[in-house]
Protein backbone atom coordinates (compact mmCIF):
# COMPACT_ATOMS: atom_id res chain seq x y z
CA UNK A 1 0.00 0.00 0.00
CA UNK A 2 0.97 3.21 -0.78
CA UNK A 3 0.13 6.64 -0.61
CA UNK A 4 -1.21 8.46 -3.80
CA UNK A 5 -0.25 11.83 -2.92
CA UNK A 6 3.75 10.97 -2.41
CA UNK A 7 4.04 7.48 -3.47
CA UNK A 8 5.52 6.50 -0.02
CA UNK A 9 5.05 2.97 1.26
CA UNK A 10 2.70 2.74 3.85
CA UNK A 11 4.38 0.25 6.36
CA UNK A 12 1.21 -0.08 8.69
CA UNK A 13 -0.90 -2.01 6.79
CA UNK A 14 -0.32 -5.97 5.17
CA UNK A 15 1.78 -6.28 2.75
CA UNK A 16 0.40 -8.42 -0.44
CA UNK A 17 2.25 -10.69 -2.60
CA UNK A 18 0.45 -12.66 -5.17
CA UNK A 19 2.32 -15.84 -6.69
CA UNK A 20 0.23 -16.33 -9.86
CA UNK A 21 -3.41 -15.93 -8.62
CA UNK A 22 -2.83 -16.96 -5.25
CA UNK A 23 -2.07 -14.34 -2.73
CA UNK A 24 -0.37 -14.04 0.69
CA UNK A 25 -0.84 -11.49 3.20
CA UNK A 26 1.28 -10.31 6.08
CA UNK A 27 0.97 -8.07 9.21
CA UNK A 28 2.94 -7.39 12.09
CA UNK A 29 1.78 -5.49 14.55
CA UNK A 30 2.32 -4.49 17.90
CA UNK A 31 5.73 -5.88 19.44
CA UNK A 32 5.09 -9.45 19.27
CA UNK A 33 1.29 -10.05 16.26
CA UNK A 34 2.16 -11.58 13.33
CA UNK A 35 -0.95 -12.48 10.94
CA UNK A 36 -0.43 -14.48 7.57
CA UNK A 37 -3.56 -14.82 5.56
CA UNK A 38 -4.73 -16.08 1.96
CA UNK A 39 -6.52 -14.49 -0.49
CA UNK A 40 -8.22 -12.42 1.87
CA UNK A 41 -7.96 -8.89 1.07
CA UNK A 42 -9.23 -7.76 -2.73
CA UNK A 43 -6.85 -5.40 -4.00
CA UNK A 44 -9.16 -3.92 -6.83
CA UNK A 45 -11.20 -2.39 -4.67
CA UNK A 46 -10.73 1.38 -3.20
CA UNK A 47 -9.98 2.00 0.14
CA UNK A 48 -12.17 3.94 2.38
CA UNK A 49 -12.65 5.32 5.79
CA UNK A 50 -9.31 7.10 5.46
CA UNK A 51 -10.79 11.16 4.89
CA UNK A 52 -9.43 12.17 8.42
CA UNK A 53 -5.95 10.78 7.37
CA UNK A 54 -4.00 13.80 5.74
CA UNK A 55 -2.43 11.28 2.99
CA UNK A 56 -4.68 8.84 0.55
CA UNK A 57 -3.72 5.23 1.00
CA UNK A 58 -4.29 2.79 -2.23
CA UNK A 59 -3.21 -0.84 -2.99
CA UNK A 60 -0.16 -0.80 -5.07
CA UNK A 61 0.71 -3.26 -8.03
CA UNK A 62 4.27 -2.98 -7.14
CA UNK A 63 7.39 -2.50 -5.24
CA UNK A 64 11.02 -1.43 -6.88
CA UNK A 65 12.80 -3.98 -4.02
CA UNK A 66 10.79 -7.08 -4.96
CA UNK A 67 10.68 -6.50 -8.27
CA UNK A 68 14.17 -8.73 -9.60
CA UNK A 69 11.66 -11.44 -7.54
CA UNK A 70 8.93 -11.28 -10.46
CA UNK A 71 8.36 -14.17 -12.37
CA UNK A 72 10.64 -16.11 -10.10
CA UNK A 73 10.24 -19.61 -8.52
CA UNK A 74 9.34 -19.75 -5.22
CA UNK A 75 12.11 -21.96 -3.38
CA UNK A 76 11.27 -22.17 0.19
CA UNK A 77 9.82 -20.25 3.19
CA UNK A 78 10.79 -19.86 6.48
CA UNK A 79 9.87 -18.39 9.82
CA UNK A 80 12.75 -16.61 10.60
CA UNK A 81 12.60 -16.22 14.88
CA UNK A 82 15.03 -12.96 16.70
CA UNK A 83 16.75 -14.40 19.50
CA UNK A 84 20.03 -11.97 20.29
CA UNK A 85 22.51 -12.87 22.10
CA UNK A 86 21.34 -10.48 24.81
CA UNK A 87 18.30 -8.64 26.37
CA UNK A 88 16.10 -6.95 23.43
CA UNK A 89 12.90 -5.84 23.70
CA UNK A 90 11.57 -7.67 20.25
CA UNK A 91 13.26 -11.03 21.13
CA UNK A 92 10.88 -14.11 19.77
CA UNK A 93 9.14 -11.59 17.12
CA UNK A 94 9.32 -13.80 14.04
CA UNK A 95 9.34 -12.59 10.38
CA UNK A 96 8.17 -14.56 7.39
CA UNK A 97 11.18 -15.10 4.36
CA UNK A 98 11.38 -16.15 0.75
CA UNK A 99 13.72 -17.85 -1.06
CA UNK A 100 13.96 -17.66 -4.78
CA UNK A 101 17.16 -18.82 -6.97
CA UNK A 102 18.18 -15.30 -7.33
CA UNK A 103 17.85 -14.31 -3.64
CA UNK A 104 15.67 -13.86 -0.68
CA UNK A 105 13.39 -11.21 1.42
CA UNK A 106 11.91 -11.50 4.83
CA UNK A 107 9.23 -8.95 6.12
CA UNK A 108 9.61 -8.97 9.53
CA UNK A 109 8.42 -6.91 12.66
CA UNK A 110 9.71 -3.11 12.54
CA UNK A 111 8.00 -2.52 15.88
CA UNK A 112 4.29 -2.17 15.05
CA UNK A 113 4.78 -1.88 11.25
CA UNK A 114 6.00 -4.64 8.57
CA UNK A 115 9.54 -4.07 7.07
CA UNK A 116 10.90 -5.51 4.12
CA UNK A 117 14.79 -6.69 3.69
CA UNK A 118 16.61 -8.14 1.29
CA UNK A 119 18.96 -10.08 1.54
CA UNK A 120 20.67 -12.86 4.03
CA UNK A 121 18.90 -12.20 7.35
CA UNK A 122 20.68 -11.15 10.41
CA UNK A 123 22.61 -13.52 11.94
CA UNK A 124 20.46 -13.63 15.57
CA UNK A 125 17.59 -14.88 13.51
CA UNK A 126 16.99 -18.50 13.74
CA UNK A 127 15.51 -19.86 10.77
CA UNK A 128 12.46 -22.49 10.79
CA UNK A 129 11.76 -23.67 7.17
CA UNK A 130 8.26 -24.29 6.42
CA UNK A 131 6.62 -27.25 4.62
CA UNK A 132 10.01 -29.68 4.50
CA UNK A 133 11.48 -32.02 6.63
CA UNK A 134 14.68 -29.71 7.15
CA UNK A 135 15.92 -28.53 10.20
CA UNK A 136 16.20 -25.08 11.78
CA UNK A 137 19.30 -24.01 11.22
Amino acid sequence: MRFTEDGDWYAECPVVLDFDGVQVEISHSKFDELSISWNTINTTTAISGWEWFELTPAWSSADERLEPFVGQELREVALLEWRPSGRDVAAGTLAVEFVFNTGRFHIANALDENSIDLGDAHPEFVRHPLGCDAQPD
